[in-house]
């Protein structure tokens, strides 16, 4: 399976999501997913559903993982009609008013924690490409970041705020040893080129979001969502000014690393 998944150029985290559904299959009935069938995968949904209590988004996730292992590995037949995809749930953004935001960022602790926040809700930037922004991705001339491999494996550039540019810095001189590739690299590793966790990045916001005794449910994407507000007042966290919000710029860059900018 491993290999049909990179024959086709699956996403890592597809991949990495496909064999553990497969496992988790095969583990919950003690037995080879080969010799399992139509009947199993529809208990296995069950399971799902009833005792785990997952989303049907995330059912139908684990449907498309057992699909392709039986289609693409097996060459098996896999009818619908007996194994139906479930309706998926629909439901609207959770949105952050400015004092919100400000009272999060405000409750980061450390400051990498705070800078990692200022830069998903400046930028839009899912919480994967923060953590594997390099340094060379930092474009002060033009005022861009590169975002390289994004959701589908796109390239695009989102616009770089000063005050954002200026925390970034900031960041930069906080650590002790200056990677030479990633932006903001693991705590265990800071010369070498292993970035921090999309994980790490979720605990982050979830634990300032506990601090700032917000009553709303917030994680990382929920900064990836933004309100216009009719007054446009500007946004003040400890000195912050208004941090640009996400628009993205498709035309050819020149590299500007971070190095030349301190």
């Amino acid at each position: 399976m491993l290999e049909e998944l990179q024959g086709r150029n699956y996403a890592e985290t597809t991949i990495e999501c496909y064999l553990r559904t497969v496992e988790d299959f095969s583990q919950h009935f003690h037995c080879s997913p080969d010799r399992l069938g139509t009947r199993h995968i529809r208990e296995y949904q069950a399971e799902l559903f009833q005792k785990r209590k997952f989303s049907p988004n995330t059912v139908a996730q684990r449907l498309a993982a057992l699909r392709f292992f039986y289609t693409k590995t097996l060459k098996r037949a896999w009818g619908i009609e007996e194994t139906p995809y479930p309706k998926k749930a629909v439901h609207l953004p959770t949105i952050l008013s400015q004092e919100e935001v400000a009272r999060l960022i405000d409750a980061a602790r450390p400051p990498l924690h705070r800078t990692l926040l200022m830069a998903l809700y400046a930028t839009g930037l899912r919480r994967a490409e923060l953590s594997r922004l390099k340094v060379s991705d930092v474009d002060s001339q033009r005022m861009v970041i590169h975002v390289q491999g994004g959701k589908g494996r796109r390239d695009r550039d989102v616009l770089l705020s000063p005050k954002l540019l200026d925390e970034l810095r900031q960041h930069w001189h906080r650590l002790r040893r200056k990677p030479s590739v990633r932006l903001f690299p693991s705590r265990h590793a800071h010369a070498s080129d292993r970035p921090i966790t999309p994980k790490a990045i979720y605990h982050a916001c979830k634990r300032a979001a506990r601090r700032a005794a917000l009553q709303k449910v917030v994680h990382p994407h929920t900064l990836r969502h933004y309100r216009i507000f009719a007054d446009s007042r500007p946004l003040r966290v400890s000195g912050l000014q208004t941090l640009s919000r996400r628009r993205y710029c498709h035309r050819p860059c020149s590299r500007q690393t971070m190095c030349s900018c301190r």
